[in-house]
């Protein structure tokens, strides 16, 4: 998987396409290639801005200048203009941005506690099954950032150091079958190695695990 760090990316915008959206008074987002889109979103659409804007109401004595582009971002996102473009900083709206993206996330380790569960069901099932002999959603999600196609969307910073992330998996569908199969040889090699993890010294939990990853039948 790659990184995109908020702290260090920014977000280049058609400012014609921007315009139209913005004119159109309907909802749209902005996602991190820098594209405009309109609902519904794609299923695995990273947004760094969502929004419906609603022009001020005019006075018909002293009608209202149109707002600029700064002041409908707000003071969160950090907006420079040039002659065809607009140029996003958005990272100090990181935990709106969470709000807004953490529904199409395949997890989330934007908090304390780290990564607790998958949105997909069959990774889920995996990561369920596999704290049976202790491998943890942690081990779990970095052999899917190390091995998997898909997108990291983070603030990530070293001094001090901050990290919050929300993991974006390209197919589902490979990441069951990598993880599946790392889950798999870890748990032959437990069995092997580890007497308390011995066939015949199985919990039913832990036996329904193992013929879970088919290690025994």
């Amino acid at each position: 998987m790659k990184k995109f760090n908020l702290f260090n990316e920014i977000i280049i915008v058609n400012k014609q396409e921007l315009l139209q959206a913005i004119n159109s008074t309907k909802e749209y987002g902005i996602n991190i290639k820098g594209e405009i889109k309109h609902l519904p979103f794609d299923e695995k659409e990273i947004l760094i801005y969502q929004e419906k804007h609603s022009p001020r109401p005019t006075n018909a004595p002293m009608p209202s200048q149109a707002p600029s582009l700064a002041e409908i971002f707000g003071t969160n996102y950090q907006i420079v203009e040039d002659s065809d473009r607009v140029l996003i900083k958005a990272f100090s709206n990181w935990q709106e941005l969470i709000k807004v993206n953490i529904p199409r996330a395949s997890y989330d380790d934007t908090t304390g506690d780290g990564v607790d569960k998958f949105a997909n069901s069959d990774l889920e099932d995996i990561g369920w099954q596999a704290t049976e002999f202790n491998i943890n959603y942690r081990t779990l999600v970095d052999v899917l950032e190390k091995e998997c196609e898909g997108t990291l969307f983070c603030i990530e910073q070293e001094e001090p150091y901050q990290f919050s992330g929300l993991g974006f998996l390209d197919n589902d569908i490979e990441a069951k079958e990598i993880l599946f199969a790392y889950c798999q040889k870890e748990i032959k090699k437990i069995m092997h190695e580890d007497p308390l993890y011995a066939k015949d010294k199985l919990s039913d939990d832990e036996q329904e695990a193992a013929e879970f990853f088919n290690v025994i039948q």
